[in-house]
């Protein structure tokens, strides 16, 4: 039997291969890791059963000069960077390295079937939420009147929660935060996030300091390369729709809305949007009691002014009753004894009256 060097086979593997095989192969596989060094895109493609262990797994390279045009139309597709756990259709070329084994050489990738794998995972999140009656359960909680003390989930160096603060800080109302750093994008953010909300609810729930917050804030920035699938994840979701707090998401997004949005009580653009809608609510709020105190001021005038008007009419009743005023008109008091006489009844012969008159008394003797 004729003996090969390693090499020698590696060769004859290569020959082989590239004698066997397309130019190029369409390929369905899930990003499970992904690193650019020095403009090379490096990937670990796998094909996971309904067990979640892999049944196939191969890398992948896209090379500098490709990995620049395939990310940007990637991203302007989908609004979304590549990043590990989504699932890709991608034109590769089979290669073979002496070195470096067997690996894909990434050509060109199609946007479409990812954004219909997000769109398949979003309808099953919102379904399964619908079906558990928990997409609308926020609703059911009121808001509280003053929306002041706020629990922040955000990344604490994160360019949205420095305009959020800055809008808070330029109104002249004061706010109360308390950050609870988290994780707002990649494989980990929704895990980040449910930390944070547990936090949230052990403090709120502590009994030295129970209510302690009005509302939760999810808030993250960004520009226009937004990655929403982690606020699709549906333990997340279902958590933010049974938490205990009105919870406001401002996820910095314009093109989409992502399930979190949907089960949130309140769900706005950005981080600034959602400061503005805080500053308007509470300038809402100051009408609401400035006209209040109007109505209260001219209730307790109206008040005044009846009780006024009633002390004037018995004032004037009273002194319809009093002796001075009847005795100027033409009237005059009885007395026998300095007792009053109301009848002829209790009077007798020879009884010693005394008549009172306006201008002074006389005495009369009873005939």
């Amino acid at each position: 039997m004729r003996s090969y060097t390693l090499s020698e086979l590696c060769n004859e593997i290569g020959e082989v291969l590239s004698e066997s095989l397309a130019p190029s192969y369409w390929v369905r596989a899930e990003i499970s890791s992904l690193s650019v060094k020095g403009g090379h895109m490096y990937l670990d493609l796998v094909e996971s059963a309904k067990s979640q262990l892999p049944i196939a797994k191969m890398r992948a390279t896209c090379w500098a000069g490709t990995q620049e045009l395939i990310c940007t139309y990637f991203e302007s597709e989908t609004g979304q960077w590549l990043q590990a756990g989504m699932k890709v259709l991608v034109e590769a070329e089979v290669q073979w390295h002496d070195v470096y084994g067997l690996s894909l050489s990434i050509l060109n990738i199609d946007p479409s079937y990812t954004l219909g794998d997000i769109a398949r995972q979003r309808q099953q999140t919102i379904a399964q939420l619908q079906a558990d009656g928990l997409l609308d359960a926020q609703q059911l909680l009121p808001l509280p009147t003053l929306i002041r003390r706020l629990a922040v989930i955000s990344s604490p160096d994160a360019a949205g929660y420095e305009d959020f603060k800055h809008q808070l800080d330029s109104s002249p109302f004061t706010f109360h935060l308390s950050l609870f750093p988290a994780t707002m994008q990649g494989t980990s953010a929704a895990k980040s996030m449910l930390a944070a909300l547990d936090e949230i609810s052990s403090n709120d729930q502590r009994p030295t300091t129970n209510d302690q917050y009005d509302a939760v804030i999810i808030i993250r920035g960004g520009g226009a390369t937004t990655d929403l699938s982690c606020f699709d994840d549906y333990n997340l979701c279902a958590v933010c729709a049974q938490f205990e707090l009105p919870i406001l998401t401002g996820i910095g997004h314009t093109r989409d809305v992502s399930v979190l949005d949907l089960v949130a009580h309140e769900a706005l653009k950005t981080p600034t949007a959602v400061a503005e809608w805080l500053i308007h609510r509470l300038e809402a709020q100051q009408g609401r009691l400035e006209d209040l105190l109007v109505r209260l001021r001219r209730t307790a005038d109206r008040q005044k002014m009846l009780r006024q008007h009633r002390v004037e009419l018995l004032e004037q009743r009273l002194a319809a009753c009093n002796p001075e005023w009847v005795y100027r008109r033409g009237y005059s008091l009885l007395t026998l004894n300095g007792q009053v006489v109301r009848s002829v009844r209790d009077l007798h012969r020879g009884d010693i009256l005394t008549s009172h008159l306006a201008d002074g008394s006389v005495q009369s003797t009873v005939l």
